[in-house]
């Protein structure tokens, strides 16, 4: 019998607050090796800088 797979919750995950629009974010896998570099939530907000 195989163990479940450990979920990491939403709420646990690091938040940031994005520089254009003020809004929280949270991380992303996508964003694991740059993650200290990301400033913006998406990449409408990275354009409009």
């Amino acid at each position: 019998m195989r163990a479940a797979p450990k979920q990491i919750l939403k709420e646990n995950l690091p938040q940031k607050i994005c520089a254009v629009c003020q809004r929280p974010f949270t991380w992303r896998k996508k964003w694991a090796k740059c993650w200290d570099d990301v400033k913006y939530c998406s990449d409408r907000c990275r354009r409009s800088k």
